[in-house]
């Protein structure tokens, strides 16, 4: 017999899964490759569910997302967290894909390492129904975390999984998981929370500023997880790196029409977004000499619309530099 398990890289889920395999189901893991990672870009998160897998000894499904799911993200229909983490409609989205994957491949139901009360806005009983309605999967997703808490499952009536083997966690403490974790030889999990960058509330303001300036996209996304953020104006926006490897970062996901500004003299490489003009590009040619290195009264520095970056050059005399920094930092 075989099951899904929605696999974060956390304890949680990978700890949910094992306790499953150890009753000798066959397990696939499935996890949702959500731009907002801390990863800088997909090559690289890819990699990490793969040595998920291999740590859980199963084979993980990364599992892409587009425009549909930045729709999800404008605008939330059970709202947001804390911060910008709508966490109720991007659960339900990641159950119907799982759902979707689980029929394909003839499994039987869903594993998920939620626990009950660990989070008040989406793993309280009340949301856990709702969204397991909301995806069509009533009765056919497993906490083995929480399981003896909870209303018992159809594979649990049916005989399939043993319900006195899963457990009956409620409430924040991970206590009993680590515990089960070292007892199971269970490594290579995560830090708890996941990681997604919507709960972090930095990122989400700069998320919010690009929501409302209508330029949120997928490469908006993986530009503003690097550097400084500006929002020079409504239409504007300028990311300038905080060291060598944001400069690469930011190079690499220069694209047609983006402002590329490059120091000449030692300092950051930056990258504008969105309407470009003659005052646009000073200003930003400005913040990037600012933050130059200061052995020398003027500072250096080359741009250009890609793809011809470099085309410009500007010699910016740091002491008649009078743009306010905190103005449109976010």
């Amino acid at each position: 017999m075989k099951a899904i398990a929605v696999v974060s890289g956390g304890l949680d889920s990978m700890l949910s899964a094992k306790l499953i395999m150890n009753q000798g189901i066959e397990v696939t893991g499935v996890h949702l490759l959500i731009p907002f990672s801390k990863y800088a870009n997909e090559n690289i998160y890819r990699e990490k569910v793969k040595e998920l897998g291999k740590n859980l000894g199963i084979e993980i499904i990364a599992l892409s997302t587009g425009i549909d799911y930045l729709e999800l993200i404008k605008k939330p229909r059970y709202g947001y967290g804390k911060n910008i983490n709508p966490c109720i409609d991007c659960h339900i989205y990641m159950f119907k894909r799982a759902k979707k994957l689980m029929e394909e491949i003839d499994a039987k139901f869903i594993i998920t390492g939620e626990v009950l009360g660990q989070r008040p806005m989406s793993q309280n009983k009340a949301t856990l129904e709702l969204i397991e309605k909301r995806s069509e999967l009533q009765g056919l997703i497993v906490r083995p975390l929480s399981a003896k808490a909870l209303k018992e499952t159809i594979p649990e009536k049916e005989g399939r999984i043993d319900r006195e083997k899963l457990l009956g966690i409620v409430g924040k403490s991970r206590k009993i998981q680590l515990e089960k974790a070292r007892e199971l030889g269970l490594q290579g999990y995560g830090t708890p929370a996941g990681g997604c960058l919507l709960t972090d509330p930095g990122f989400a303001r700069r998320v919010q500023d690009l929501i409302k300036s209508d330029m949120l996209t997928l490469d908006t996304i993986d530009l503003i997880k690097n550097g400084r953020y500006f929002a020079l104006s409504d239409k504007f926006k300028l990311i300038v790196a905080r060291d060598y490897n944001e400069n690469i970062n930011l190079k690499s996901l220069a694209k047609e029409r983006y402002l590329v500004i490059e120091s000449i003299s030692k300092g950051p490489d930056a990258i504008g977004i969105g309407d470009i003009n003659d005052e646009r590009i000073k200003q930003s040619v400005e913040i990037v000499a600012y933050y130059c290195k200061k052995e020398k009264e003027h500072a250096r520095i080359k741009y250009g619309i890609y793809p011809e970056t470099g085309k410009y050059e500007m010699s910016i005399n740091r002491n008649e530099i009078k743009i306010d920094l905190q103005k449109g930092a976010v």
